[in-house]
């Protein structure tokens, strides 16, 4: 098991016929997971000259780098979080690139908007990173899909077994009863989420059974655009 940001990698055994060992294809560096065959980092913890990025969360793209590369649908995002000159390239999910000597594809991971798990080939073999991931169906990030792989690194923040989610109904009621419980008591309802991903699903999962107008922060605000454009 690799520690990571934001969680814990882990890898399964690959095929003994597999002409790339699976520590040469990844390896992890002090910047990160790097890509030798590419000469690229995924994610990576510090500016690199380039990165592939899962998402647009602050812990996995970071400002610095010279050269982006996402998945299209994220490309808005991520441009938002380097607010930089750096050159960012994206392509659509499923299109794959060749970056050096190694395939390279973004696959949907259901998780924020653009959200991605990569896909990197070489002689054959095939290593996914997911990154962040949930397969709830989600309007607001679209729906994970299954990547056939030899080796998978999975992030795992809430992967302990402590973890148990409400259904996104139970936690629609709860909101609504609560907020209703504020209205008869003439309090203003506030609701505290992440700014980017989390709010934007609060704001679709209320949608029209809002019990009014809700006004949102600025730091909410600057994401929204993206997400109304796609």
């Amino acid at each position: 098991m690799i520690e990571g940001a934001g969680g814990v990698y882990s890898f399964c055994k690959f095929p003994r016929t597999a002409t790339v060992r699976v520590m040469d294809l990844l390896e992890q560096t002090t910047k990160g997971l790097y890509c030798r065959y590419g000469d690229f980092y995924v994610d990576p913890l510090h500016p690199v000259p380039r990165a592939v990025v899962t998402h647009a969360h602050a812990d996995h793209v970071r400002p610095g780098s010279r050269n982006y590369f996402c998945s299209r649908a994220g490309h808005e995002l991520v441009r938002l979080r380097t607010q930089t000159g750096a050159k960012i390239e994206s392509a659509s999910f499923g299109e794959r690139r060749k970056i050096g000597d190694v395939l390279v594809s973004f696959h949907p991971a259901g998780h924020i908007l653009g959200s991605s798990q990569i896909r990197i080939e070489l002689g054959g073999f095939v290593t996914v990173v997911s990154g962040d991931y949930k397969v709830e169906n989600d309007p607001t990030s679209g729906g994970f899909e299954p990547v056939p792989c030899h080796h998978f690194f999975s992030e795992a923040t809430f992967a302990a077994p402590v973890y148990r989610w409400p259904t996104e109904e139970s936690v629609k009621t709860e909101i609504l009863n609560w907020w209703h419980e504020n209205q008869r008591s003439n309090r203003t309802s506030i609701i505290y989420a992440y700014a980017l991903g989390k709010s934007q699903r609060l704001l679709s999962l209320l949608g029209r059974d809002a019990l009014g107008p809700i006004g949102v922060h600025g730091a909410v605000r600057q994401f929204l655009g993206a997400y109304q454009r796609q």
